[in-house]
Parts: C-alpha cells; sequence; structure tokens
C-alpha cells in the first residue's frame, strides 16, 4: 500500500515543440493539502489538466498512480469517476438554472420514465450546502440570484455530490471579499478533517500559507521544491518561485515630480441599476486626475467602483450620465470606440467576458483595437501586424511559445496581460486599469506596477482600482474611498493607512490609535 493517495512521475507535456512541463514530481497523501505555486505560465494549469483528465492519456508522457495504481484516463469523466475533481478558476456553473440543477448536473436523480425528482434533489442539496455551513441559499433559485463567493461554495457542493477524493482549487478566491476567503477556508479546513484531499492553487500567497500543509514549487515547467509549509514562509515561497529574492513588493517612483496639470475630469457621474430603476450603482460622483498621476480606487464590494469606471469607458449596461473632460473639453465617451479615439482605454475586471476574444489567437486578441493601423486598402499588413505584437509582448514579457496559439491555451495572468497589451497599443492618454493583477502572480505583478509607473512617468494619467488594500497604497499617487455609490475620501497616499481608507469606506471615523493621513482636497 502506498503512503500516496497521488504520484506524478516525470510528467511531460508538449505543445508545438515546446515542453510546458519538464519531467514534474508530484505526491500528495490523503487527507493533505498542497499547496502549487508558481509564477504564471509555470506549467500549474497546465498539470493539472494532465491531472483531471483534461489532456488525456496518451498526449503526455509520464505516469499518474492513484492509490498505487496507474491511472490511465481518457476524459474527465474518467477522473471523477475516481474522485479526483477540479474547480476551473472560471466557475462552471450555467446562471440561469437553479441551485440544485447545477449541483446534479450531469448526475441529475430521476424517477421512472425519466423525469427529474426534484424533492429528491433539493433535499440533497441542501444537505450538501448544510455540511458547508451555508443553509441560508434557496436551492431552487437560479444560481445567478447569489454573488461570487456562494457560487464558489456551489461549486465545493457540486465536486461533493460527486464523492470527491482530490479537490483541486484553481485560484478559488481570485473573485471573493476577505470574509468570503475566510469562509472559503474554514470549509477546506473542515473537508480537510473528512479526509478529504486538496491542490490548492493561489497567487494569494497568505491563503496558501493558511491553509496548506506542504508547498509545491514548479519554474517553467520544472519541479523546484517540495517544501513543509512549517519551513517555509511567504518570502520563502517568492523567492523560489522568481528565483531570486523579491525585497520589496512594490517599486519606487523614479521620477517624484512627474505628476503635472489636471488632465482628465469626471463630473457628476450616475448609474442606475439595470435591474432596478430606483437604485443608484453610483450616485453623483465627481473626481480629476492629473498628467502622469496614478488614481486608486478603493472600497467594499458593491462601492460602485467598476460601474464609475465602465460609465467614464462608454461600457457601463445600464442607464448613466456622466461628464467626461480631457485637457478642458467635455468629450463624448458614450461607447468604447469614442472613448479610445479620444485617448482613454480601459483593462476591464472580467477578462473571460469583456477582455479576450476566445475564437482568436494571441496576437489577433493584441492588435483587435488598431486593426486600422495595418490596414492596407483592402487587407491587413501582416508583417506591421506582427512587428508590433512582438514589442508588446516583449515589453509586457508574456509567456506564449507563438503569437498564433489560440489566446485560451494562455494561464489567466498571461491572458490579462495581452488584454493589457491591447489597450497599451492604441497609446492612450487615460488609462483605466480595473482589478489589473487579479489571478496574476506576484512577480508579475511586480512587473505591471513597474510598467504602470513607467508610463505614468511618460505622462500617461492612469486610473487602477483594486480590492487589495496593500496594492492600492503601494502604487497609488492619490486614494478615492467609494462606498454605497458615493465618494466618500479623497486622499493623498502620503502615510496612508489601510485603517483610514477602510475607515472612510464604511463611512466611519478611524479605530483609536490607527494611522491616518491628513485629507487633502482632490487637485
Amino acid at each position: 500500500m502506498s503512503e500516496y493517495l497521488l504520484e506524478m512521475k516525470g510528467i511531460v507535456k508538449q505543445f508545438g515543440g515546446v515542453r510546458a512541463l519538464d519531467g514534474i514530481d508530484l505526491q500528495v497523501r490523503a487527507g493533505e493539502c498542497i499547496g502549487l505555486c508558481g509564477e504564471n505560465g509555470a506549467g500549474k494549469s497546465t498539470l493539472m489538466k494532465v491531472l483531471s483528465g483534461v489532456y488525456p492519456h496518451g498526449t503526455w508522457d509520464g505516469e499518474i498512480l492513484w492509490d498505487g495504481k496507474p491511472l490511465q484516463a481518457g476524459s474527465i469523466r474518467d477522473t471523477e469517476a475516481a474522485g479526483i475533481i477540479i474547480i476551473h478558476q472560471e466557475l462552471m456553473l450555467v446562471p440561469q438554472l437553479s441551485v440544485a440543477e447545477n449541483i446534479f448536473m450531469g448526475r441529475e436523480i430521476t424517477m421512472a420514465g425519466g423525469r427529474m425528482n426534484y424533492g429528491a434533489m433539493y433535499k440533497r442539496a441542501d444537505e450538501l450546502l448544510r455540511e458547508l455551513k451555508i443553509p441560508e441559499l434557496n436551492v431552487a433559485l437560479p444560481v445567478m440570484n447569489y454573488g461570487g463567493g456562494h457560487q464558489q461554495l456551489v461549486e465545493i457542493a457540486k465536486a461533493l455530490n460527486k464523492n470527491a477524493r482530490l479537490l483541486i482549487l484553481d485560484e478559488p478566491s481570485s473573485s471573493l471579499t476577505a470574509s468570503e476567503i475566510a469562509v472559503l477556508l474554514d470549509i477546506i479546513r473542515a473537508l480537510k478533517a473528512k479526509g478529504v484531499t486538496c491542490i490548492y492553487i493561489s497567487h494569494k500567497l497568505d491563503e496558501v500559507a493558511a491553509i496548506c500543509d506542504t508547498i509545491v514549487v514548479i519554474r517553467d515547467g520544472k519541479h523546484i521544491a517540495t517544501t513543509p509549509m512549517a519551513q517555509m514562509n511567504v518570502e520563502r515561497i517568492i523567492a523560489q518561485m522568481v528565483g531570486r529574492e523579491m525585497n520589496q513588493l512594490y517599486p519606487h517612483r523614479s521620477k517624484q515630480d512627474a505628476i503635472g496639470e489636471v488632465l482628465f475630469e469626471a463630473r457628476h457621474v450616475t448609474c442606475i441599476d439595470a435591474d432596478n430603476a430606483q437604485r443608484k450603482r453610483v450616485d453623483d460622483v465627481s473626481f480629476s486626475l492629473r498628467r502622469g498621476e496614478i488614481l486608486g480606487i478603493a472600497g467594499l464590494v458593491g462601492a460602485g467602483r467598476t460601474e464609475l469606471v465602465s460609465a467614464l469607458f462608454g461600457a457601463y449596461q445600464g442607464p448613466c450620465q456622466a461628464e467626461v473632460w480631457l485637457d478642458g473639453k467635455q468629450i463624448d465617451s458614450s461607447t468604447p470606440l469614442k472613448a479610445i479615439a479620444h485617448g482613454l482605454a480601459m483593462v476591464p475586471e472580467d477578462r473571460k467576458h469583456h477582455g479576450i476574444v476566445p475564437d482568436l489567437d494571441v496576437g489577433q486578441n493584441i492588435t483587435l483595437s488598431v486593426l486600422g493601423q495595418f490596414a492596407r486598402a483592402t487587407r491587413i499588413d501582416g508583417n506591421a501586424e506582427l512587428t508590433a505584437v512582438r514589442g508588446e509582448i516583449a515589453q509586457l514579457e508574456l509567456k506564449t511559445a507563438s503569437p498564433s496559439l489560440p489566446i485560451t491555451s494562455l494561464s489567466g495572468g498571461n491572458q490579462q496581460k495581452a488584454v493589457l497589451a491591447k489597450m497599451l497599443l492604441t497609446r492612450p492618454r487615460v488609462l483605466i486599469l480595473d482589478e489589473p493583477t487579479r489571478g496574476v502572480d506576484v512577480g508579475a505583478k511586480y512587473e505591471i506596477y513597474k510598467l504602470m509607473l513607467a508610463l505614468a512617468d511618460q505622462g500617461v494619467a492612469i486610473i487602477m482600482v483594486s480590492s487589495e488594500l496593500a496594492e492600492v497604497l503601494g502604487v497609488s499617487d492619490r486614494v478615492l474611498v467609494m462606498g454605497e455609490g458615493r465618494l466618500r475620501g479623497d486622499f493623498i497616499n502620503h502615510g496612508l493607512s489601510q485603517e483610514t481608507v477602510l475607515a472612510a469606506a464604511l463611512d466611519q471615523r478611524p479605530a483609536p490609535g490607527a494611522t491616518t493621513a491628513n485629507k487633502e482636497p482632490a487637485a
């Protein structure tokens, strides 16, 4: 009897002659939680696709042992039958179906004649959610009625309904709030106590440190180290991931005097909820932005941050009004095309639905917003287009074997870089970044921060929305704080503390003893 539930030996996976995985070994004991860490493009998702049967046996080299016996899965159905369940970063739920229907998708309980036994499914779904300590969900309602945190837990309930023995969680907290993350980690601890084995993939290394027993680091498709978490800390994990010590998470700004005159103004921005005409998602918000300034926008989930910047870029899906001024003149940015023409660009929060076109390759996605630059009468100058694409790939250190590969073959972080490259090709004067580092590893985050500072030093005005307060404070020159659709604070980022920002977001005074910065008016 093997001491390991799972062994992966010498796993090699190639794409067009490029080795994405180069002889990786992985061992997991029953009831253990493994933290699988690595930079974007390191091979984490590829390795898990091999394990879960997305890449069937025969398309890769090496050996997988499950309970000491060879596992040669031809599909996901085979690995799920063995008890290996993967929860992808992008949730695999059907929004219009009920919570119960999603949990039982493909495993429906039926009655004689083939009709679905909804009573039995509702009862079992309710039992599963109670096991996960979330009994407040109505299993008969469409899953789209619930937020991202609850939907993530519905995915876990679906996995448990498949009798999961090994649960693979790929960036499970990328779109969750701090309180939802705490619930998720408690659930994983409870699953471990019941003997469920977990492989946890996350760029949020504080979560990895809190939940995992063992850390496995891979880099450039190779196994770097397997170490008990008791012998590690976040700094050591980062050093193993990037192959060097990182003395700071946020780069210093080289040109302290790069901020110039007011370039951009938003006046009286108001957004109405698309489904409820009585609710304002953004309520009469105005602010200004200087040339070369990085303006961070902070606030709790539902504060209206994404709605605000979407309205400025002409991308808000409901009724809205906004006065947008550039160089002291009012401009029409009522559609993304008009906004881009005036020098605005935006990297959206939802990469999957609003950032990439999955049917196009990497290069086509990058040049999508500027195809007119390469138009020569009735054709596209392919050589000029390829030169531009390669320049952006090099600048952002985007990991792809070829610009002609499908965009969906890239890791989530590298897809994010491709979306950023697409918008940088428009040569924007105002760049809006909504959660620009979501799902991006620490090394790539640092490169994005450096790029932001370089652009700001060149005079580009930047608006950054982020749910990570440390990130907002680490790179912003000034911070706007939103709460319930209103502007609740405008702070110069000199000694600004997280306590001050949170107090403003909650419309409360900072706790006694909290470090605060003097509030200054918008420039």
